[in-house]
């Protein structure tokens, strides 16, 4: 499944475009590395997005194409969230 639509379908990112504008922005890492809105994800990948001050790191568990609201925290288990420091 590509970036762009597992941070959609898992609402970790509201709109599909908006995470396709995050990772064009390289505020997105996949495994330490800045990532492009089409790479194909695998479980077990570490997704690290930057909103703002806020970071948060992810490990996917499950990838499916539809989900239901209440399942959608299911497809990722939140490894952390801090805030970034001050540049």
């Amino acid at each position: 499944m590509r970036l762009d639509k597992f941070l959609k379908v898992s609402r970790i990112v509201k709109r599909r475009t908006l995470s396709k504008e995050i990772s064009d922005a390289s505020r997105v890492k996949v495994n330490g590395r800045v990532a492009k809105p089409g790479l194909k994800l695998k479980v077990g990948d570490i997704i690290e997005v930057t909103f703002g001050r806020t970071i948060l790191k992810v490990r996917v568990k499950k990838l499916v194409e539809h989900v239901l609201k209440d399942d959608a925290s299911e497809l990722y288990e939140v490894i952390e969230e801090s805030e970034r420091e001050e540049e």
